[in-house]
């Protein structure tokens, strides 16, 4: 369940960041683009991380076995590319009903934020925190990833 959070939050912030970042008034907008290129990125950072943890755990075993883990590890990563599928889906339809860029990326970020909210909420629920406070804390945790994505905006 850990990986199932972690993995969550990880792909909802990094979608929100690359959502935020490919955001452009003086150039064309191009949502297909733009949810090609979120995919692909969650993809390959899904790869990276999965690879690094593999090359931190390494474990005895023969050839067969490392390749085994390896997969293991990289199918562990899934909730990261799954995370960003709100911000995909969202993407495709502004490119199919030629909805504008602006109104898109903040609805991609208030969907994300909330979604975010839901992470923090939840986590908070698991770890034992009444609900009042639970949702406290997933206010604080969303307002943070809504930072980190705004801070990976600024330095586009």
């Amino acid at each position: 369940m850990r990986n199932l959070k972690a993995g969550g939050v990880y792909g909802t912030v990094l979608a929100s960041a690359l959502v935020a970042a490919l955001h452009s008034e003086q150039q064309i907008y191009t949502p297909w683009y733009d949810a090609a290129w979120i995919l692909v990125t969650a993809g390959t950072a899904a790869l990276a991380h999965g690879y690094a943890h593999h090359m931190c755990t390494h474990r005895p075993g023969t050839g067969p076995q490392r390749w085994r883990q390896l997969l293991r590890e990289l199918m562990d990563e899934w909730p990261v590319i799954v995370a960003c599928w709100p911000t995909v889906v969202v993407l495709v339809a502004a490119g199919a009903f030629g909805w504008p860029e602006a109104p898109v990326t903040y609805s991609v970020l208030l969907l994300n934020a909330a979604l975010l909210l839901g992470w923090g909420t939840f986590a908070a629920l698991r770890a034992g925190h009444r609900r009042r406070s639970a949702v406290l804390l997933g206010m604080a945790d969303a307002t943070i990833g809504l930072l980190i994505a705004a801070a990976n905006a600024v330095i586009k």
